[in-house]
């Protein structure tokens, strides 16, 4: 952490610093995130505003505490998706999720009976 206060403009290595990863991981979250813009200034020095330094926190917690992918925390991040921490952990013996098809598809029947024989066969 710098001593610089919280509405100071830091360098890609304070940024780096104060996030807790190496400075190529910021150039290259740049790439993937198109909301993270930094000034740059001649010679491409860049400066990480404090809205930058936010965003950077949001990306590395949805990267590396919630082990999001990186075009999960892309959806995340425009409100497409959604956070892994907002999806309510599944019981131990649930049923698996199977995608069913309508009422009036002729194959109903037989997608139900795989998925009841997949839930016996985890069941045992």
């Amino acid at each position: 952490m710098t001593d610089k206060s919280d509405t100071a403009f830091r360098t890609i290595s304070e940024a780096a610093d104060e996030i807790g990863v190496p400075a190529h991981v910021l150039r290259f979250w740049e790439t993937r995130f198109t909301q993270l813009q930094p000034l740059k200034r001649a010679g491409g020095r860049r400066y990480y505003r404090p809205v930058d330094m936010s965003l950077l926190r949001q990306i590395k917690a949805l990267l590396h505490d919630d082990g999001m992918t990186i075009r999960g925390a892309q959806l995340a991040l425009t409100g497409k998706g959604v956070a892994a921490k907002d999806v309510p952990p599944a019981p131990a013996m649930a049923a698996p999720v199977v995608a069913v098809a309508p009422a009036r598809s002729p194959d109903r029947q037989r997608l139900i009976a795989i998925r009841d024989s997949l839930v016996a066969a985890l069941a045992a």
